[in-house]
């Protein structure tokens, strides 16, 4: 964080120098164990073009790593507009069934959270929230016997999102494409662009968002 904070007062007070050294430095940390805590620590700094374009670096490289990236346990700690910005990534590579865990996984970690500070009316329901999450999961791309085994015992996803996988990979002219993905938000035509919004309440703290 000190060093985003660095980079972009460098860039702020053209420090061209500085922000060139911190810059560098910065792409030549992005691993699999640095690009979760990179995509927390740019919130406090998105407004920023130095940001925008280190975290387009970081959402790259973790297209690329999908797989470790979404088993990460801290990937439980990023902000939720930023695990819906991941995985409706159409770069991701990442196998729809692993998607579907990460989302569980933030889920569990993020309802605890919440009921650990709440009182026992407001109490934050799993299945509301993971239900934020399935329109970005291609449940037809997962085997059959995982979504009967794995996944339908488990009850967060709707009987008919898994029926209509099934019917799918049975016969694909059978399901009409769109109730695969019903509410499925439409990526604009700059796909990956960055940009700066005022947030609510649904992540941990920060007042602007990565969003694509």
């Amino acid at each position: 964080r000190t060093l985003l904070g660095v980079m972009n007062a460098a860039d702020y007070y053209g420090l061209d120098e500085l922000r060139r050294a911190c810059h560098g430095f910065v792409q030549c940390c992005i691993n699999v164990d640095t690009v979760c805590a990179l995509l927390a620590s740019a919130e406090r700094y998105i407004q920023y073009k130095c940001t925008k374009t280190l975290v387009q670096k970081v959402l790259e490289f973790v297209d690329e790593h999908g797989n470790e990236v979404l088993n990460l346990g801290s990937f439980t700690l990023l902000p939720q507009h930023v695990v819906r910005l991941i995985l409706a990534r159409e770069e991701l590579r990442a196998d729809e069934f692993t998607k579907f865990q990460a989302a569980l996984m933030w889920s569990k970690k993020y309802c605890d959270s919440m009921n650990q500070n709440s009182n026992c009316h407001n109490t934050v329901s799993l299945n509301q929230t993971i239900s934020s999450f399935l329109e970005y999961i291609h449940f037809h791309k997962i085997p059959a016997n995982v979504l009967m085994k794995d996944i339908h015992p488990l009850g967060y996803v709707p009987y008919s999102i898994i029926m209509n996988a099934l019917a799918y990979q049975a016969d694909p002219t059978s399901v009409d494409p769109s109730k695969l993905s019903p509410n499925r938000v439409r990526r604009s035509a700059q796909g990956r662009s960055m940009s700066v919004q005022s947030s609510g309440g649904e992540h941990y703290g920060s007042n602007t968002t990565l969003t694509s």
